[in-house]
């Protein structure tokens, strides 16, 4: 079969790390070191994939602009006390390997922070593994799509030969508004029932799912 993508953008949290609980929990927990009132763990999910900043302020409507920088230090506090918690999800390691071994260029399209996501590939796993990235705080953050266009531009993909892959609604909307197809994973932060009126191409129940549709489709 013809190949029907070059490139294929993945989000990280949610998508191919197994984060999502500790991202939310840490939400949960800096809007109350700060005395708001602390969102529901549906809210705190919810704004996983945006910028830090974009997320918090999501999260938390009624804590003052003036302690946002304060929110922001409770939850790197808390995301980084648990971060040795957090694995990719099983199956994913062997995906990359694979689309890597074929060809394809890779990239990450992430609501990290370019710290977060730099020290997780420097590691000897992920070493050398993606063609480039694209960071929230770098960038625009999610559902804008300029993390897409700007790596679309420097690997020279069309955005029809660009694949984005996520597991929020924020993740699809980015990847419409740049012109490029997407597929969904309901194993992150957002239930599935929320990806249909965005058209993914398929949407993954598991990583193993995943890796069979791009074996046959991508």
């Amino acid at each position: 079969m013809k190949r029907q993508f070059d490139l294929i953008a993945f989000d990280w949290d949610g998508t191919l790390f197994d984060s999502t609980a500790i991202i939310a929990r840490s939400i949960q927990a800096a809007v109350r070191d700060v005395g708001g009132t602390e969102p529901t763990l549906a809210q705190a999910s919810y704004v996983i994939g945006m910028g830090l900043k974009q997320a918090l302020a999501h999260a938390a409507p009624d804590v003052p602009e003036h302690l946002h920088a304060a929110l922001g230090d409770r939850y790197r506090h808390h995301y980084f006390a648990a971060q040795h918690d957090i694995s990719m999800f099983e199956g994913a390691l062997a995906l990359l390997a694979d689309l890597k071994e074929k060809g394809y260029l890779l990239a990450v399209a992430t609501g990290k922070s370019r710290r977060g996501l730099d020290a997780a590939l420097a590691t000897q796993t992920l070493a050398g593994v993606f063609d480039s990235s694209r960071t929230a705080d770098e960038t625009a953050g999610k559902p804008d799509p300029l993390m897409l266009h700007e790596l679309m531009q420097e690997l020279d993909v069309a955005p029809a030969r660009t694949l984005m892959i996520g597991d929020t609604t924020h993740d699809l909307l980015m990847a419409k508004r740049a012109g490029c197809p997407s597929v969904a994973v309901s194993y992150g932060a957002h239930e599935p029932q929320a990806f249909a009126e965005l058209s993914p191409r398929y949407v993954a129940h598991s990583v193993a799912e995943l890796h069979e549709w791009m074996r046959r489709h991508a």
